[in-house]
């Protein structure tokens, strides 16, 4: 009887620490993406809210910001994106992405926050080129999946973090 026990209290352990590592596997293809994209590889541009992604990477309810977002593009080429710069990097420039991480913290109230830190200027002679970079992707569960439901960045200036779904309640607004 104690073996059973101890085995039903592992597999519990076990469970726990598994539905935890999958948190971070939409934060883990998003930042994959990124890291290309800002890499020395010329490759192709990876689109992070492509259709494909937003199906299966996004809740429902930032697909829905989203979209509604995007009816305001923020630059006329494309026609499709609501921003004019890239909000993993919070901005318009980046090297490629260096000393990577990524840990999720416990679940509260249905929401694991997965923060991720990087350098993003790291090739660059700027005074902050060594300072990391902060992003906080929010993951909830929709359909037994995770996925994220909010990008929040840190404000180097104001100390205040900025979410994505915030901004993007903006935009829909024409402001």
């Amino acid at each position: 009887m104690k073996t059973i026990a101890v085995v039903i209290a592992s597999l519990i352990v076990f469970s726990g620490a598994a539905h935890a590592a999958d948190a971070t596997a939409p934060v883990k293809e998003i930042m994959d993406a990124t890291k290309s994209n800002w890499a020395d590889n010329n490759s192709d541009w990876t689109d992070i809210f492509d259709a494909g992604r937003l199906d299966h990477l996004y809740s429902k309810d930032f697909v829905a910001r989203y979209q509604a977002a995007a009816q305001f593009p923020a630059v006329d080429d494309d026609g499709i994106s609501p921003f004019d710069y890239d909000v993993i990097v919070n901005g318009q420039d980046a090297c490629p992405l260096e000393d990577l991480t990524m840990a999720a913290a416990p679940a509260v109230n249905g929401t694991t926050e997965v923060t991720v830190r990087f350098k993003k200027s790291a090739c660059s002679d700027a005074p902050d080129a060594k300072d990391y970079t902060t992003v906080r992707f929010e993951v909830v569960e929709e359909a037994g999946q995770p996925v994220i439901d909010d990008i929040v960045t840190e404000n180097v200036e104001t100390q205040a973090r900025d979410s994505l779904k915030a901004t993007m309640a903006l935009i829909a607004k024409g402001q």
